[in-house]
């Protein structure tokens, strides 16, 4: 019999995350070689052997120890803080777990959005003062919103949108398919167009070179005054400095955020005291079900690399 593929979770895998996804894992995968590493020393002693690597973060001097790694399997969707150029270089495959955070995230898209179109941001603060105050509600319905970057997580937003009446417009590298949810897809090169012709705008995009800093002072002047920026995405997308101006200024409605330039947001940020800020500490993707999403991915990968088949590994970044 063939040896199976060893799996390494590395140390850079928290604790709590391997109590979980490693029982799971070896339940729906009992012939699975899977090794646990607690300590970087560990890590390295095992990647000479390790042929599918599960990480959080990752250290780049690690390749220099993986004589049989083919696969890296990221816990999270974005993938920035990973050495992709190298993962080429060495021939080696990177997943990523997109689409475990899509519904979550996509449901708390959907709370921000309606907390802004029903009055609940300025029924918030009223209650926290003690006073009754009528606020007039909207409704979604007949509003448009923009998604950049329509992957797993903003192809789910757009369709909780459409639930609720909303026009949905989105960029897309490839304009080749327009995925379900969007009614109208645009090239990244059209986001200014986007921006001038939503209400709400939904940043979903991956940080890349070309998406850092994407948004400043002029992309929120064309959002404009009855605009509210939502961002799920990574903090480095947005000029953190120019979108406090354009709230403290009233250059759009609002802002709701998940994600910030550092994190946790210091305690002096100006963000926590504005009225039309909405603020979580980055848990859109938040679920009890993410680990029974996480195990499909990996198992499924783990058997596509198993029979040798890497064009069946799924959530393939490069």
């Amino acid at each position: 019999m063939v040896d199976r593929p060893l799996l390494l979770f590395a140390h850079t895998v928290s604790p709590e995350r391997t109590e979980s996804l490693r029982p799971a894992l070896e339940e729906k995968l009992p012939d699975a070689r899977v090794v646990n590493a607690e300590t970087p020393d560990e890590t390295v002693s095992h990647l000479p052997e390790a042929e599918m690597l599960l990480v959080g973060r990752f250290d780049e001097e690690w390749l220099e120890h993986a004589e049989r790694l083919q696969v890296v399997q990221a816990l999270s969707a974005g993938v920035d803080f990973l050495p992709l150029e190298r993962f080429q270089q060495e021939g080696v495959t990177l997943t990523n777990s997109s689409g475990v955070h899509a519904e979550p995230i996509g449901e708390q898209v959907l709370a921000y959005m309606l907390q802004f179109e029903r009055g609940l941001v300025e029924t918030a603060r009223n209650q926290q003062r003690g006073v009754w105050e009528r606020v007039e509600g909207g409704e979604l319905r007949g509003k448009t919103v923009g998604i950049v970057g329509v992957g797993a997580i903003g192809t789910r937003v757009g369709e909780l949108a459409q639930a609720f009446g909303m026009e949905v417009l989105g960029t897309k590298r490839t304009l080749d398919e327009r995925p379900p949810g969007v009614d109208e897809l645009l090239a990244p090169e059209e986001s200014h167009e986007l921006l001038r012709r939503s209400e709400y705008v939904v940043l979903a995009c991956p940080l890349t070179e070309e998406t850092e800093g994407l948004i400043g002072l002029p992309e929120l002047r064309l959002l404009g005054s009855d605009g509210v920026l939502v961002n799920i995405a990574r903090g480095g997308v947005v000029d953190q400095h120019a979108l406090v101006r354009a709230l403290q200024y009233g250059m759009i409605r609002g802002a709701a955020l998940d994600v910030f330039e550092e994190e946790p947001l210091p305690q002096e940020s100006v963000l926590w005291d504005l009225s039309n800020v909405v603020i979580t500490p980055h848990m859109a993707g938040s679920t009890p079900h993410k680990v029974e999403r996480w195990v499909d991915i990996i198992a499924t990968n783990y058997e596509a690399l198993a029979t040798g088949d890497l064009g069946g590994l799924v959530n393939r970044v490069r």
